[in-house]
């Protein structure tokens, strides 16, 4: 389909293959295929696995220099690229877009393409500059895969992107080596402590908060089960230390919140287990995807209690009253002493703990307002914003020409960032302050002091490595009232994490249809059959086989209801399962209704009761054995 030119949505199961599907047309076709993808660690490894093969790919994300940046842009102008990875944050910047003009574009795939749908789990507002691209390569058709649609977002992804017309391929989500597991529990901790020691192999742990994953972390670790724990605001240096430790064994088991995961090609996890409950199918069903890659058996568990409402907790603290939002606004302008009519381009470093503690707000619901206000437009809420130091040239780039008798090391500074960062006179530029002093030849914290003075003296603003959020105001205070929370940045999301929430309620909750089945409806696959190994299913071969057995017992105890002896040859030649046979005859031999003679002959121990007594008494003990079971 992409070969001919179409327009074409990929739904894939995790590990079912999606980078086969653009890398094979790319070298089959002439151009450059453009592949976006917010994963920098998956993009490295797969252009260093296709330079391995002698395969031209090359990569573009935050943190390279602009010479680098425009090295490899060149290069895919001049065809010396086959593939070219692409973050979404870099698609809407000048210089990609002036350089992507000049390209040869074969096609452009879409990695993880769920993230461009509001109605998705995970949307990424970062995704919507796709479109920009679609309007310098109209022509040029587009690739987007996923492992996670559901049939709203499928219909979404295909608006989003343009589709020229509506053209879907679907392989099946089935994962019949994954046994999905729903364990009620009161004591988590102890169940968790039990799977690991009865599964064994590699695994990963998913908890709801960063502190639950050091918590749990620790607790394994006192139980003698090696553990580390990942989240997004560990350090690059860490996260890469930790993964690298866990995908080669060194570490057993990956305790984790969702900022885990993508992109990891690990094929021998044998366990994915959920301590806290995911906020959607969707993103349960994509982490549970992670276990058993290499096709050999595996568990997706989620650890419940039926007697805690989480899941409707967090939907409150997710959506607070719209007044709860208007007033952390107004807070937030105290906070900041912020004048009415003023504020447009401010950005503060933000203490979310001191915020609260000054005006009396739940963290996290105070954090949810915030996001509010971001998706709204009035705020930036940078969490991320101390993954890298950034700088911008306040001043024009003329009038920095004009200055003069600047510092011998301010000097030379500046002249290695313009020479090495793009749009730095435009936007914040992330930089690299130990690349910069080796560049420059000055010690790092003579870097790091220069762009303090340069900072202080308003020619550039500098923000530093720091380990809190930035907030930034989009737009000058004004009254709360004013503040807008429109239909699609609270009513529509509230109603979709709804719908997503009681979707993984019942998920929960449904102890009738197999697990694999319901995973699958979701998806809109409604022609599964049951997988036979999920709890659901070995109960309910559990009910058969205690049928069974009772209706075997029925056969044997009408066979002896003439009150004499019978052969084992007789009895074995009843018309049920030899294994049903011989399992009844020994349970009505244990609870004393059969006695067997020294010629293993059988007869009926006692003939005071009528036969029915006797079925529904080994009728109730198959039914107290299923239960010690």
């Amino acid at each position: 389909s992409i070969g001919d030119g179409r327009d074409t949505l990929g739904l894939m199961p995790t590990g079912g293959g999606k980078s086969i599907t653009f890398q094979v047309p790319a070298l089959a076709t002439d151009g450059v295929c453009i592949v976006i993808t917010p994963l920098i660690a998956l993009m490295k490894d797969q252009v260093a696995n296709l330079r391995r093969r002698g395969i031209l790919a090359s990569a573009i994300y935050s943190g390279m220099t602009h010479r680098d940046i425009v090295s490899t842009l060149d290069n895919c102008i001049l065809g010396n690229t086959k593939l070219l990875y692409v973050s979404p944050e870099r698609l809407s910047t000048p210089i990609f877009l002036t350089k992507l003009a000049h390209m040869h574009v074969s096609f452009i795939t879409v990695d993880e393409a769920h993230c461009i749908s509001q109605w998705g789990y995970d949307f990424r507002p970062s995704y919507l500059h796709i479109a920009d691209i679609r309007k310098v390569k109209p022509e040029i058709p587009i690739l987007a895969l996923t492992a996670t649609a559901t049939p709203d977002v499928i219909e979404d992804i295909q608006q989003q992107l343009s589709f020229r017309q509506h053209n879907v391929f679907r392989m099946s989500f089935e994962r019949p080596n994954i046994s999905y597991v729903v364990r009620d529990t009161d004591n988590t901790d102890g169940e968790l402590i039990h799977i690991l020691n009865n599964v064994t192999g590699s695994a990963i742990v998913y908890a709801s908060t960063r502190e639950g994953t050091k918590e749990i972390s620790r607790l394994l670790t006192n139980n003698g089960i090696s553990a580390t724990f990942y989240h997004a605001g560990l350090s690059s240096f860490e996260k890469d230390l930790r993964q690298d430790d866990w995908q080669k064994g060194r570490t057993r088991v990956m305790v984790a919140t969702n900022a885990f995961g993508m992109g990891i090609d690990k094929p021998d996890v044998r366990a994915v287990i959920h301590y806290n409950i995911p906020d959607s199918i969707e993103a349960y069903f994509q982490e549970a995807g992670r276990a058993g890659r290499d096709g050999q058996p595996a568990y997706a568990i989620l650890l419940f209690s039926k007697g805690e409402e989480r899941l409707r907790y967090r939907l409150r603290l997710s959506f607070p009253p719209k007044d709860y939002v208007r007033d952390v606004y107004e807070h937030l302008a105290y906070y900041y002493q912020i004048a009415m009519g003023y504020g447009k381009g401010q950005s503060h470093i933000f203490n979310l703990q001191d915020f609260c503690h000054v005006y009396r707000y739940n963290i996290a619901t105070a954090e949810s307002s915030l996001r509010l206000l971001h998706n709204a437009g009035y705020i930036i809420y940078d969490v991320d914003a101390y993954k890298q130091p950034r700088v911008q040239f306040i001043i024009k780039r003329d009038d920095l020409y004009l200055l003069s008798q600047l510092p011998h090391e301010e000097d030379v500074l500046v002249t290695a960032m313009l020479r090495n960062y793009c749009g730095i006179f435009s936007e914040p530029a992330y930089i690299d302050e130990k690349m910069l002093s080796t560049i420059t030849g000055l010690p790092e914290n003579h870097v790091v002091e220069a762009l303090k003075s340069l900072n202080r003296r308003r020619i550039l603003e500098y923000i530093p490595h720091l380990d809190k959020p930035m907030i930034t105001f989009c737009c000058d205070r004004m009254e709360k009232d004013e503040i807008e929370l429109n239909r699609s940045v609270y009513d529509d999301r509230l109603q979709a994490m709804t719908q997503n929430i009681e979707a993984m309620r019942d998920y929960c909750y449904n102890e009738l249809t197999c697990r694999s089945q319901q995973l699958l409806r979701h998806f809109g696959q409604t022609d599964a059959k049951p997988c036979g190994t999920c709890d659901v299913c070995r109960q309910n071969n559990k009910e058969v086989h205690k049928a069974a057995l009772a209706t075997a017992a029925q056969s044997i105890l009408q066979v002896l209801s003439d009150g004499e002896s019978h052969s084992a040859t007789e009895i074995s030649a009843l018309p049920h399962p030899s294994t049903d046979i011989r399992t009844a005859l020994r349970e009505l031999l244990m609870e004393e209704y059969v006695v067997c003679d020294t010629d293993w002959r059988y007869k009926l121990k006692s003939n005071d009761s009528p036969i029915s007594s006797f079925i529904s008494g080994i009728v109730e003990r198959f039914k107290r054995l299923a239960l010690q079971d």
